[in-house]
């Protein structure tokens, strides 16, 4: 149950607009990066919403990961993401492997301001001394 979950809020984005608009496109370099950061995906799903009045449909990608899970969120009318990679660290420290998965979605959408968190799971609260 241990783990890192990390989360950004991206801003600005300066991508290529496919990124933020194209569900197969988002999702293979979803896969890529995981592959890169030495995860291993067992599932998937990539979805493009349709288009509203307040502009363009976004991307929601989702990666199974066999460690946990990557979720993408695209709002290409705002040129802004958001990003979530959680890793369980059951058997091994998997946290250098998100930390880099993060590191290559942020190199992918370029935004001009980042908001990021990370929370480490599943701690077991300290015992309190009598």
């Amino acid at each position: 149950m241990q783990g890192l979950h990390l989360t950004a809020d991206l801003h600005g984005c300066r991508c290529a607009p496919h990124w933020l608009l194209d569900a197969d496109a988002l999702g293979q370099a979803c896969n890529d990066a995981v592959q890169a950061a030495g995860l291993l995906a067992v599932g998937q799903l990539f979805h493009t919403f349709p288009a509203t009045g307040h502009g363009p449909g976004g991307v929601t990608a989702t990666v199974l990961l066999a460690e946990s899970h990557l979720c993408v969120h695209t709002w290409p009318e705002r040129s802004a993401v958001t990003l979530d990679v959680y890793v369980c660290n059951f058997g091994a420290d998997h946290s250098p492997k998100a930390e880099a998965l993060m590191a290559a979605l942020l190199a992918l959408f370029q935004p001009a301001q980042v908001q990021r968190h990370a929370l480490q799971r599943g701690a077991l609260p300290q015992a309190v001394a009598a």
